[in-house]
């Protein structure tokens, strides 16, 4: 899509001011620069106008006049991608689409064991309204507070119960959507069997606001877990990891919910940066897992077969040692152990990320390769590979040297991107598990995808959006585009 001209993009604030009036429009810099600046830091843009439509309705008509003028659209949700994907560009030609006033709760199905909701809601709010009526939406990510669930779906978001319930994508049975010329695909259907042609639901998770506008959702409910049982365990590497996860899998009859793997750096880095957290375990180990089983009926068996499965672990060489949480509180002091380990990470100075998948018995095999593959670039870099262990997805990344100099460290993030990911090609994983491709990813997407499956996902990209207005820049990549590709974090 060319730029914009001033003229254009003036007539765009000007008619979307007056139909969303005062309440719908943010200009005054204070008020625009919190939609400015990614989550990370990466990116920063600029915008004449922040669009805040209370409705679909009002969507419809933000996006019918960018079109119309050729202005583009960056939707945004709770900010909290790590891929600079609800970031707009440094011209400050394009109106950012914000969905925060669309957050109500439209209807909840406790007998269909079903949701439906407006794109704006925040994550948790969603969990807390299926806990009211006895019923449990598993999607849980660190950012549950602040990440909203249209954004969640564009980046078909992964997290810690992906293991049993699956990713956004899974949980998802119908989607409200406004294309790029403000027509609207009303598909709130709550079915579970609807096999009447194209599933157009599934073009929309995924594609990061760059096909159309997802305003609501129909979303897949649960019954709520009633016996939960956390163990914090000590294990001999990630091989072990593996093998405890198929022993789990197999006694438990399927009912692990959560399997996340920490390296002891990871441990050491959180105990040092976060307030609170405390190594659960005496002694230092090369991995823990912190794992979860639940049951949604009250089970007091299921934790003598936690147990026991345990025991048997530490009897095959598997495990040394372990924890069973005998309290809610101590259960929440082992998670934020897990998810204090980003912050903690920060707190310790740069570092370079990988967000990579690979089948789950290859995780060790990828692991060893890699780590080889980075310390050949930094020799005294710091390997803080941890992650979903339980669907494959690893957080493969690379704190400098103590001591180091961070510039020179983060200067060699080229080589070490390139290292790592043509070791994930080999083991045909993905470069991006959950996190998306955004702005920062797209040079690479080209090269993981086959240039048939990069022109049909334009093909696509032109029948739905064909003015080029929906998220510029982001996700598909072309010859031209002003990517910027820091390797920081």
């Amino acid at each position: 899509m060319p730029p914009a001209t001033a003229a254009q993009v003036a007539e765009a604030v000007a008619r979307i001011s007056r139909e969303l009036g005062p309440a719908g429009c943010l200009v005054a810099p204070a008020d625009v620069a919190p939609y400015l600046v990614d989550f990370r830091g990466l990116y920063h843009g600029a915008t004449p106008l922040v669009a805040c439509p209370g409705s679909t309705a009002e969507v419809a008509t933000v996006l019918a006049t960018c079109n119309e003028l050729g202005v583009g659209v960056v939707p945004h949700g709770g900010n909290t991608s790590y891929c600079g994907g609800a970031t707009p560009g440094e011209r400050g030609d394009e109106i950012v689409l914000s969905l925060r006033r669309m957050n109500r709760i439209r209807k909840i199905d406790p007998d269909n064991f079903s949701i439906t909701v407006d794109a704006g809601c925040v994550l948790a709010a969603i969990q807390a309204a299926s806990e009211e009526v006895d019923r449990y939406f598993p999607l849980s990510l660190g950012s549950e507070g602040s990440c909203q669930i249209g954004g969640n779906l564009s980046t078909n978001a992964g997290g810690l119960n992906a293991l049993r319930y699956g990713v956004a994508r899974d949980l998802a049975l119908g989607l409200e959507v406004v294309l790029a010329d403000g027509r609207l695909i009303e598909g709130l259907s709550s079915l579970r069997k609807d096999n009447t042609g194209y599933d157009l639901r599934d073009m929309f998770i995924g594609a990061e606001g760059t096909l159309g506008v997802i305003t609501a959702a129909s979303l897949k409910l649960f019954p709520r877990p009633r016996t939960v049982e956390t163990a914090f365990v000590a294990v001999t590497g990630l091989e072990a990891a593996v093998r405890l996860l198929a022993r789990l899998r197999a006694a438990t009859g399927d009912l692990v919910t959560s399997f996340e793997y920490l390296p002891r750096i990871a441990v050491e880095l959180t105990a040092r940066h976060i307030p609170g957290v405390a190594d659960p375990l005496g002694g230092a180990h090369e991995g823990y897992v912190l794992c979860e089983v639940a049951t949604t009926r009250q089970d007091p068996a299921l934790r003598g077969l936690l147990e026991s499965v345990l025991e048997e672990a530490v009897a095959a060489g598997l495990v040394q040692d372990a924890v069973i949480a005998e309290s809610l509180s101590r259960r929440n002091d082992l998670w934020r152990l897990r998810e204090s380990v980003p912050e903690a990470q920060r707190a310790e100075g740069a570092s370079i990320k990988h967000d990579v998948s690979v089948p789950v018995a290859a995780l060790p095999g990828f692991a060893a390769e890699a780590s080889r593959a980075v310390l050949e670039v930094v020799p005294d870099g710091r390997m803080v590979a941890y992650g979903h262990v339980g669907d494959g997805n690893l957080h493969f990344n690379v704190s400098a040297p103590p001591g180091g100099d961070p510039e020179d460290f983060l200067a060699r993030a080229p080589a070490i991107h390139g290292r790592v990911y043509e070791i994930v090609r080999r083991y045909r994983g993905s470069m991006s598990a959950e996190h998306g491709i955004g702005r920062l990813k797209r040079a690479e997407l080209a090269r993981h995808k086959s240039a048939l499956e990069i022109e049909l996902m334009r093909s696509l990209k032109r029948t739905l959006d064909p003015r080029g207005i929906l998220n510029p820049g982001k996700l598909l990549p072309d010859a031209g585009s002003d990517d910027q590709d820091p390797h920081v974090s």
